[in-house]
């Protein structure tokens, strides 16, 4: 029998303990769809002469995609079923699946054998995507014990939604089949998480493709239109159990993080905006007897700005919305970190108390109206603000990228977003700071923006664990 891949990790506590990643892959896009996407790889190796530079680079044969959540093929969550068909070569933490949000493509990359030059192994077409699982705008995919979840935001063949997952093989790619069997209410579609030893899946709601992808929409905005709930799924079965209302003011429920402990019941999600005063939020699901409910525990105020400093969407106001497009846990579930892009403050909460969550770092770079430097090029006013936000598996490395998506970056920013990519040193038991000699931007990315980070060897966003 054929050994399982050493970077799948039986235990939260095995994955913080196994060697740090030495390279960082970066998903960037062309705005105007005139050239290639690409996948590109960041040396992250402090001990290398070519640390924080852009040192690999693949094309992808299309364009148009707008590249925005990817991950791998298999993860940790594999070691779940003994006896589970890994395939001759037996299953490996290999392949990176980008899902372009746009064109509704699936491009998938092979690391091995020289992980600084991801190979184009197969592209996955929205055709197949459409006509076996009625699904489009693939947004967030996750590695699961019998396969890759797909979650997308649109239906198929014209069809707005409903949004749902998309199931695929993990060794093939195919597309097998949608994953909801009954969906109940479920119409919106996000993000997909789950506990993994409980039989629970979760969702999260954004919008559908009409809603999204010519940018924020004010009147659907102010009529509480995007969406305002989770999901609770039968993750086994695919069937719909339990819909919290968060309110329909808490517009765009994003990212889900559940705790790592995968005896542990509980999770976080953010919230965008609030339609009642503009604060940004986090919620804490979880069990309550054999139901699940949810609390906010983290509010983030806007911040007053003058007319004049605020682009045409939010000079009415006078104010800054946090706007919180990402959240990450530490993978010992001790620290979370959450991206208020609109403000440009990466936040740092001790979360040792999941209902009590304690602010123990921040940092800031660009912002709608701060435009903050980093301290490698003081002089260089930074557009956009802490956005994708990935955690080493060892609490200590904090990456973050600038760009939300395509149309919401011209919103919010329309003098221009710039790409850059910034690196933390995190304390795991509280405190932060900016390294001052990672800083790829500008000509580093041809251009392009970038998006979401996946490390080598797994991240605190890409698995989930079956054993203490």
């Amino acid at each position: 029998m054929t050994s399982p891949d050493p970077t799948f990790y039986r235990s939260p506590a095995e994955a913080a303990a196994a060697p740090p990643e030495q390279l960082a892959y970066v998903v960037a896009f062309d705005r105007a769809g005139e050239r290639p996407d690409a996948l590109t790889v960041v040396d992250v190796d402090r001990s290398s002469d070519r640390y924080g530079q852009v040192v690999g680079w693949a094309d992808l044969p299309t364009r148009g995609d707008e590249l925005h959540h990817f991950g791998w093929n298999a993860c940790s969550s594999a070691l779940l079923h003994e006896g589970h068909d890994h395939g001759d070569d037996g299953l490996q933490r290999r392949y990176l699946l980008l899902p372009g949000l746009r064109s509704s493509n699936v491009h998938v990359f092979d690391t091995r054998p020289d992980p600084a030059a991801p190979q184009l192994v197969k592209t996955v077409t929205a055709q197949e995507l459409a006509d076996k699982a009625g699904y489009s705008r693939p947004h967030t995919l996750h590695c699961g014990p019998d396969g890759i979840f797909l979650s997308c935001l649109g239906g198929a063949h014209g069809q707005d939604g409903p949004g749902g997952i998309a199931l695929l093989d993990h060794a093939t790619f195919d597309v097998l089949r949608p994953w909801e069997a009954d969906r109940g209410p479920q119409y919106l579609a996000y993000d997909a998480w789950w506990h993994l030893t409980q039989n629970t899946a979760i969702t999260s709601e954004w919008g559908t493709p009409s809603m999204i992808e010519d940018g924020i929409n004010p009147e659907l905005l102010l009529s509480n239109s995007y969406g305002h709930s989770l999901h609770f799924w039968n993750l086994e079965k695919g069937v719909h159990q339990q819909a919290i209302d968060l309110g329909p003011e808490h517009q765009m429920v994003l990212e889900l993080r559940p705790a790592h402990d995968p005896e542990a019941s509980y999770g976080f999600v953010g919230v965008v905006v609030s339609t009642a005063d503009l604060s940004a939020s986090v919620w804490r699901w979880y069990r309550d007897g054999a139901a699940w409910a949810a609390e906010k525990v983290i509010t983030i105020p806007a911040e007053p700005a003058d007319a004049a400093d605020l682009p045409p969407a939010l000079a009415p106001f006078g104010a800054v919305p946090p706007l919180v497009t990402d959240i990450d846990l530490s993978v010992d579930d001790r620290m979370l970190y959450v991206s208020c892009w609109g403000t440009g403050e990466l936040k740092q909460y001790d979360v040792s108390d999941p209902a009590h969550p304690r602010e123990t770092g921040s940092v800031r770079l660009g912002g709608i109206v701060g435009r903050t430097a980093h301290p490698a090029e003081p002089n260089l006013p930074l557009a956009g603000g802490p956005q994708m936000v990935e955690v080493s598996r060892d609490g200590r490395r904090v990456y973050m990228t600038n760009s939300l998506y395509g149309s919401w970056d011209d919103q919010f920013y329309p003098d221009g977003v710039g790409a850059w990519m910034a690196k933390i040193d995190a304390d795991p038991s509280g405190g932060m700071s900016l390294d001052p000699g990672f800083f790829p931007h500008g000509d580093a990315f041809r251009g392009l923006r970038v998006h979401q980070v996946r490390l080598q060897g797994g991240d605190a966003s890409s698995d989930s664990y079956c054993y203490r």
